[in-house]
């Protein structure tokens, strides 16, 4: 396989439109396209996304220039339960500000939203093949929804993997947090060292959120890094990559 690099762009909603358009115009400078795009079916219970026209005319152009369309959660948003343990208050919480949604749903209720949003994106043309969770928190039940009414592949924090065969394929994804200027130092170190680190791995990620665009610092190194990825690897999308990693899907979606 070639040397792949896949830029990804979370949380993709009208809500977020404005910043992700500022971010594909930069990517596309870069020569960092196309993007895998996570789309969130209900951002933050907002309203659909699929609901608002204009927005589903920008996805469908987006798509239509090669960008992929990946179900992204769908509130990105988790209630909190009582009696939680320390670590599922540090993971649901301070990790991922209340947003790791699938993190602990069950079966039918994680296969009932993925339904209503497969149908929702169907009912528009797009018909994704990807699903991931947000902030990657994947509870097992919520997986084997997702396998059993036939996506493709979901990714973790560590890597890509394919649903059907259950093989996953190790590959850190950059990502910043600037929810604070401490997270913001952290993460401008840490992706310094992991780029380093991802050097030989034939698929570098880098997984950009709408905020990162409004802190320089942040945004002058993704589009740095972006830029030395790019001299020896090509730009792909998820779904291209899966495909020439695992061959074509057998199964359609259900």
């Amino acid at each position: 396989m070639q040397r792949a690099l896949i830029v990804s762009i979370h949380d993709v909603a009208p809500l977020t439109r404005g910043r992700v358009e500022r971010i594909l115009r930069e990517m596309a400078q870069a020569g960092a396209t196309p993007c895998s795009l996570l789309v969130v079916p209900d951002y933050h219970r907002q309203g659909s996304s699929l609901g608002d026209p204009a927005f589903v005319s920008w996805l469908r152009s987006l798509y239509a220039d090669g960008h992929e369309i990946v179900i992204h959660g769908f509130y990105h948003q988790r209630t909190r339960r009582k009696n939680e343990t320390t670590r599922q208050k540090v993971l649901t919480r301070v990790y991922t500000a209340d947003e790791g949604e699938f993190y602990d749903l069950d079966y039918d209720g994680a296969r009932a939203l993925l339904q209503e949003a497969q149908v929702e994106f169907a009912a528009h043309g797009f018909r994704p093949g990807g699903f991931i969770a947000p902030a990657w928190l994947l509870g097992s039940d919520a997986e084997r929804a997702a396998r059993d009414l036939g996506f493709r592949y979901t990714t973790t924090l560590q890597g890509v993997r394919e649903l059907q065969r259950g093989e996953e394929v190790l590959s850190q994804s950059l990502v910043y947090s600037v929810r604070s200027d401490w997270r913001c130092a952290v993460s401008l170190l840490w992706n310094r060292i992991l780029f380093r680190r991802l050097t030989k791995n034939p698929l570098l990620r880098l997984s950009i959120h709408p905020p990162d665009i409004d802190h320089s610092g942040i945004w002058q190194q993704i589009r740095a890094l972006a830029g030395r990825a790019l001299r020896d690897r090509n730009p792909t999308t998820y779904e291209r990559w899966v495909v020439e990693r695992f061959g074509e899907q057998e199964t359609a979606l259900a």
